[in-house]
């Protein structure tokens, strides 16, 4: 049996607006195996991208566990934390703006080794840099630009080369090709999943692309307003997709052919309802075609209808 590098307990995320208490990540349970994939979609404002920042206690979870190799990091001291955090990193969405526009390619990646103060000399650190621009793809004679010089696919590249340089076990791909042309998508998955391998790393992948997900996910969560609604390894989800959110999700997804456009699809109708004090029950069921008064009455917890295969939804039963 796979020993699980990171494990989720309850996880939940509140904020506090003037209109109340908004429910970003609502009791969220998941557990990631060492060296594989847990791909996470929904919609935009699903929580998906605040899952990703309080597992690495960017944002302190207001609740919740957080095992990394079976220690709580979710209350830890500052000092506590800085011994892990090389252990955990994050590539964010957008490759621009979470560079320093002042520093070169090599003061940038060269940041996080002299923040964690893990090399004795420059000399130790130059190797570094040089052997992670190796690894990613960026040509050496780039270490002097700026970013602003730079195209989408290379400024990634850097946000790549920061996040591994401190040889981490833990990832968080928060949209990390979002914001990238098609052909500059596939060349940062392909090095992504390359650097899994031959690294060992272990990813949380956050995406709204479903074909994406599918190319680099060994096992997919699907999250809607705070809650996780289904749960599977990521071949059952696309064979066998059970709650009707997820069933839309997939119906969403452009098929190249003729013969698709007269494919009846489940179209999610309605607006998304505000996350900010949430009524009991299922989040979905104002959208939702099969919704009875039982889906308003409390809260759904997860169910396995098959082995692995987790669903929130009173239809699976």
């Amino acid at each position: 049996m796979e020993q699980n590098l990171l494990e989720v307990r309850n996880l939940k995320k509140y904020f506090h607006t003037p209109a109340g208490l908004l429910h970003a990540v609502d009791d969220v349970s998941f557990s990631i195996p060492g060296g594989k994939t847990m791909g996470v979609v929904g919609e935009s404002g699903c929580g998906k991208s605040t899952l990703g920042r309080s597992l690495l206690c960017l944002e302190p979870p207001t609740s919740g566990e957080i095992l990394f190799r079976g220690k709580n990091i979710a209350n830890l001291k500052k000092k506590e934390m800085k011994a892990i955090r090389p252990k955990i990193q994050m590539v964010f969405q957008d490759p621009y703006s979470s560079l320093n526009g002042r520093m070169t390619v090599r003061q940038l990646i060269a940041e996080p080794l002299l923040v964690s103060k893990l090399c004795r000399t420059r000399a130790e650190v130059d190797k570094k840099i040089d052997e992670i621009m190796d690894t990613v793809g960026l040509a050496r004679r780039l270490d002097m630009a700026y970013p602003h010089e730079l195209d989408g696919g290379r400024r990634q590249r850097i946000g790549i080369a920061r996040a591994l340089i401190l040889e981490p076990e833990f990832v968080v791909c928060d949209e990390p090709v979002s914001a990238l042309d098609v052909s500059i998508q596939a060349q940062i998955l392909n090095l992504l999943m390359d650097l899994q391998e031959s690294m060992g790393l272990t990813y949380l992948f956050i995406t709204h692309d479903l074909s994406v997900v599918r190319h680099i996910s060994n096992e997919i969560m699907v999250m809607y307003l705070g809650k996780c609604v289904e749960k599977a390894e990521a071949k059952e989800i696309f064979r066998n997709p059970v709650h009707p959110y997820t069933k839309a999700l997939l119906g969403s997804i452009p098929i190249p052919s003729v013969e698709s456009c007269h494919k009846k699809r489940e179209l999610i109708q309605g607006e998304v309802t505000s996350p900010v004090n949430p009524k009991p029950g299922c989040r979905f069921a104002v959208r939702c075609p099969y919704a009875s008064e039982r889906c308003r009455q409390g809260d759904i917890p997860l169910k396995e209808v098959g082995r692995g295969h987790f669903v929130a939804c009173h239809m699976a039963e």
